[in-house]
């Protein structure tokens, strides 16, 4: 099935779902390097009620975000994609615009809480709607995209950052970089007009033929002039949507079915995972980090610019390669691979921090980018792409919507005490986050199966569920399979071209 331009432009589109989250959310470890965040709210940047504050700061931006990811759950299948995306944007423009102008602290962390719900909504929707558009053959590389747009908010949001340390204004400083946090979701908003409804979600909704048409427009070959490919990926979603919908999907239903309850804890499981190396808790304080290795004035901001930068180029790597290696295998190398590196950075920052030493504080800041090499490329992709293709369609919303969920309970846990925790223990942070990945890799390896190169209505069979249609090996036919049936005995040819496979 062929990768058309118009896929690519839609799937990057709402890859700007995870950059405006991303942004909005990095922009504030800028935020609190600069000395005009401080004074304009009356905080000691030294004292720890003022960590507490910044913790606090955090984990409720995250708090809103989990319940916009909850929210989107519902609003995704009942208002559809599309609209879902529309009001989580609106949401996000208003908090967004609200932070930037706060006159007090109060202020500011409500109208954060407000934003995360907006933006927790549009980043779960990213994978979801980018799963349901995606060919079988590319969805790792194009739902992978989801992490590439993340860590590009992260880039933006640190050389706005880095550039906003030299205003002359302090209120500048840190008003300005907040304030831009809203330019994506205007551009959203401005673009969301051209963005087609998923034709997934109008199959769920007996809105049949306009799932047809929308598929044959963002999958249509040249060399395929009856498009019997897209005709045959139309005809398994049709087919299996009718069959999923046979089960109630509410989040009861999820976890008393046995094979979705197993689909909804791998996706907590292994989002919540992901937040337990530390990539956030990392990520969000590295001022605070590079400052304790004893870096002054603009250099913790540069080294932060410089860390996320390298954080983009493994990403986009690492989306590249989900295809080719498998999300079990990627995840598998990853795991293990960073407990080392973790582990490596306790001991040199239980070394080093506090110290003169030259070449001990230059390896604690190696490996600190060690770290989120290998984060990058072995563990991020892969993650969103599991988890937005593991549901059936008729509990997808809701199962991505839970699995970000966990994502930013993961973030709370782990941020809202990074800030204080870092002051207080330092680079035992490290360890806790060490054991625990050392805990997930043994996980990963008993439980989370391969879903590569299939079509996401193939792989309920991997957890145990019936599968109607299978696509051929061409992706020009589907292979009808009944009940007690052994597949491939007759063929037929239909007359536009799809061959039907049946059994006797």
């Amino acid at each position: 099935m062929a990768l058309t331009s118009f896929n690519i432009a839609i799937v990057a589109f709402v890859a700007l779902g995870s950059y405006t989250y991303a942004y909005a959310y990095a922009i504030f470890a800028t935020t609190i390097g600069q000395a005009g965040f401080y004074t304009s709210f009356g905080l000691d940047p030294t004292s720890e009620y003022t960590a507490s504050v910044i913790g606090a700061m955090s984990a409720l931006f995250a708090l809103g975000a989990g319940i916009g990811a909850i929210l989107q759950g519902w609003t995704g299948d009942y208002l559809g994609r599309k609209k879902s995306f529309i009001m989580g944007l609106i949401v996000s423009l208003i908090g967004g615009a609200l932070v930037a102008g706060s006159v007090n602290v109060p202020m500011f962390i409500v109208f954060r809480f407000v934003q995360g719900i907006g933006l927790g909504q549009c980043f779960a929707m990213s994978p979801l709607y980018i799963s349901e558009v995606a060919p079988p053959r590319r969805r790792g590389l194009l739902t992978g995209l989801t992490a590439s747009g993340l860590v590009s908010g992260y880039v933006t949001s640190a050389w706005v950052g880095y550039a906003a340390y030299f205003a002359k204004n302090v209120s500048v400083q840190w008003r300005l970089p907040l304030a831009i946090s809203c330019l994506a979701p205007l551009v959203l908003l401005c673009g969301i007009y051209w963005m087609p409804e998923s034709p997934r979600f109008l199959a769920l909704v007996n809105r049949n033929e306009e799932a047809w048409a929308i598929i044959k427009k963002i999958h249509h070959d040249p060399t395929d002039v009856d498009d019997v490919a897209a005709h045959a990926e139309y005809t398994q979603i049709c087919k299996q949507v009718e069959l999923d919908k046979e089960t109630e999907g509410g989040y009861i239903a999820m976890f008393s079915k046995p094979s979705w309850r197993k689909r909804s804890l791998l996706a907590v499981f292994i989002m919540f995972a992901t937040q337990s190396t530390g990539c956030l808790g990392i990520t969000t304080f590295q001022v605070i980090i590079y400052s304790s290795l004893g870096l002054k004035g603009p250099m913790p901001l540069l080294m932060y610019g410089v860390y996320v930068t390298v954080a983009a180029f493994f990403n986009f790597c690492g989306a590249a390669s989900v295809d080719k290696i498998g999300r079990r295998r990627q995840l598998l190398i990853g795991y293990p691979l960073i407990s080392v590196v973790l582990l490596i950075n306790a001991i040199l920052q239980k070394t080093y921090v506090g110290t003169t030493s030259t070449g001990g504080n230059a390896a604690c800041v190696l490996f600190i980018f060690l770290f989120i090499s290998v984060y990058s490329f072995f563990i991020d992709p892969p993650q969103f792409v599991f988890v937005s293709e593991i549901f059936p369609t008729n509990i997808r919303a809701k199962g991505i919507g839970l699995a970000f969920a966990a994502y930013f309970l993961g973030a709370i846990t782990y941020t809202a005490p990074a800030a204080v925790a870092f002051k207080n223990i330092g680079w035992k942070m490290y360890m806790v986050w060490f054991a625990v990945s050392i805990v997930s890799s043994v996980l990963i390896y008993f439980f989370i199966p391969e879903t590569k190169g299939l079509a996401l209505e193939e792989i309920g069979e991997l957890f145990g569920d019936k599968v109607v249609v299978h696509m051929t090996s061409d992706g020009r036919g589907i292979v009808e399979k009944g009940e007690g049936m052994i597949i491939d005995n007759e063929k037929e040819v239909s007359d536009n071209g799809l061959h039907v496979e049946t059994s006797n």
